[in-house]
């Protein structure tokens, strides 16, 4: 490799290098909402002219704020939120569905999409016995532990799932998460045979939740559709026929206006 060849590399791997430094504290600054100069520096091992170089960057191109208390996330991040979530297939007629599914059920409803092997909160309302327990739109939890996550497990094709098995880590997320790919595999089938998939604890203590998928106009998934509620209330006949039957209805519905919107 000659020296002009060997400056570019370089080049290349500093600018990577940058733009992962950077996102690192964009992150840290979203799972802190805020941080000094001196937190950020520390929390992330970063010398702390490296992070004040790149707070004054994403500053002065709108992305971060400075206040009394530290540096935040700007506005700006919402713009390209909003842009993101809007691209997706169905989305305004998904988030009117959510929307009335938690007013019907009194519990927290959801719509995830799959990224990047995780499920993806996209629309999220709750009625008014909810459990405002979960994380905010934009938030992501393993597919396996979801009842909505299975939901959309269960429509990949067999080489698509074992491509998704292969990259997950299977980290359990409380002591019910499924864990064993073939105890997984045993329960996304039994979840096609119903058409509807279950969630008892494995992603927050003390809650249930039951799942459908949401296909689009070629049979392609587009996401997941879920009921959350405190397990003494999702339990026995509710849980297992009352919102699940629910939700069936509600999928056609909205695989219905997708397709003819």
């Amino acid at each position: 490799m000659n020296e002009t060849r060997d400056n570019a590399v370089s080049g290349d791997a500093d600018t990577v290098r940058t733009a992962e430094t950077m996102f690192d504290v964009v992150q840290r600054l979203v799972e802190a909402d805020g941080a000094s100069l001196a937190e950020l520096a520390a929390e992330l091992d970063y010398a702390k002219s490296t992070v004040h170089r790149h707070l004054h960057t994403l500053e002065d191109l709108g992305y971060v704020v400075r206040r009394d208390d530290g540096y935040h996330v700007g506005l700006r991040f919402l713009e390209i939120g909003v842009t993101a979530r809007s691209g997706y297939c169905g989305y305004d007629l998904v988030r009117q569905k959510v929307e009335e599914i938690a007013e019907v059920t009194g519990e927290r409803a959801q719509f995830f999409v799959e990224e990047h092997g995780k499920a993806v909160y996209l629309a999220r309302a709750v009625g008014d016995q909810a459990v405002r327990t979960d994380p905010g739109i934009g938030s992501r939890i393993p597919l396996y532990a979801a009842s909505a996550g299975k939901a959309i497990l269960a429509e990949l094709s067999e080489p698509e799932l074992s491509d998704m098995f292969e990259r997950m880590a299977f980290e359990p997320v409380t002591d019910h998460t499924i864990t064993d790919p073939d105890e997984l595999r045993a329960e996304i089938e039994a979840g096609r045979e119903r058409g509807y998939f279950f969630n008892r604890e494995e992603s927050l203590r003390g809650t249930h939740a039951v799942g459908v998928a949401i296909c689009g106009p070629d049979d392609e998934v587009i996401g997941g559709l879920s009921v959350t509620g405190p397990s003494h209330r999702l339990n026995g006949e509710r849980l297992e026929s009352e919102l699940p039957d629910l939700l069936l209805g509600a999928a056609n519905e909205l695989e219905l206006n997708i397709a003819y919107s």
